[in-house]
């Protein structure tokens, strides 16, 4: 795409809640450093704030002083190369997340997104939307925020003859077990991950199992080519009485883990459960709100990511290491 070979490159901005905000001081940052990425636009439901031309300030507090205007004429205004989307997962945050990236796509800039519910629903009107744009897709901060795990299933792992994804790609589940297999109460332990900025506010997917499966969903996907909108899925939630299970497993040297797993196959189907871990597994290992996905490669071996933070400043990064990929120009022999 020819807007991605200027020097600076615009990015438009929808929504600007932590994970919004905390990208875009992450972008003037590194706009200082000459990073070649420069935040044109913020949008939000209700507002929305340009840039002066000719500076790069970072913007205002909300509200915004003015209301959102057509995407399309923004997009083409400020010449962007990357539409971000900061938006929530949220079944109400779906329309628009998929109307402004089918546009942004169409029109030949890149999406860069932390939102899955559109993903889940409309993977190939997205896919169909850029290719007709000759655009790109980066979805990094919706499948472990920090962890580079959608990036090893996009191309990492690719002709290794991947078979089969096993992930604990949900930090609040595993810090929640954590406490609970400690002598600590579901209830005590969302207090404490929601004070360290682990959980959010409603952590009803992340309990259920829900969240771990979309994630393992979207590796899928970007591995073996599945509708993401096709996969069926089954989940085992975490419960206050999980709490035993959590104790008894620790008291025999395991750890109770929230494990997610699709296979090629069983095309189309990922399967969340509570396994009981045991030393050398890679699941077994994690700390706290840490993440861990293993892609299994009989022939090449298997390969594992782990870390990675579970917070708003991990989704930013992921967010900004992102559109790094898809607006820097590239250079030549190892660049």
């Amino acid at each position: 795409m020819g807007e991605a070979d200027r020097s600076i490159a615009p990015v438009v901005l929808s929504g600007f809640g932590r994970v919004g905000q905390a990208y875009a001081r992450r972008v003037a940052e590194a706009g200082r450093e000459g990073s070649g990425l420069r935040l044109a636009a913020v949008r939000t439901g209700s507002a929305q704030w340009l840039a002066p031309s000719g500076a790069d300030p970072a913007p205002p507090s909300p509200p915004f002083p003015g209301p959102p205007t057509d995407l399309g004429e923004i997009l083409a205004r400020t010449r962007a190369a990357v539409l971000v989307q900061a938006l929530p997962s949220t079944p109400e945050a779906c329309a628009t997340a998929t109307e402004e990236a089918v546009t942004a796509l169409r029109s030949g800039v890149h999406v860069v997104t932390a939102a899955k519910a559109h993903l889940l629903s409309g993977w190939r009107a997205l896919e169909d939307a850029a290719h007709a744009g000759d655009a790109l897709i980066r979805l990094s901060a919706a499948t472990g925020a920090a962890l580079p795990a959608g990036d090893l299933a996009r191309s990492g792992v690719r002709g290794l003859g991947c078979r089969s994804v096993r992930a604990c790609p949900n930090g609040t589940s595993t810090f929640v077990l954590d406490r609970m297999a400690r002598g600590g109460t579901l209830a005590g332990a969302l207090v404490e991950a929601r004070r360290l900025g682990i959980a959010e506010g409603d952590p009803s997917a992340d309990l259920s199992g829900r969240d771990a499966a979309t994630k393992v969903v979207l590796l899928a996907a970007l591995l073996w080519g599945w509708d993401a909108a096709a996969v069926r899925w089954r989940t085992e939630p975490i419960e206050e009485s999980t709490a035993e299970a959590a104790r008894s497993a620790a008291a025999r040297g395991l750890r109770l883990r929230a494990v997610a797993s699709a296979t090629a196959d069983l095309p189309h189907e990922v399967r969340v459960r509570l396994e009981e871990t045991p030393a050398g597994d890679p699941m077994h290992s994690l700390d706290g709100p840490e993440k861990a996905v293993v892609y299994g490669c009989p022939e090449a071996g298997d390969i594992t990511v782990s870390g990675g933070r579970s917070s708003p400043a991990g989704a930013a990064l992921a967010l900004f290491k992102d559109t790094l990929s898809v607006a820097e120009p590239r250079g030549y022999g190892f660049g």
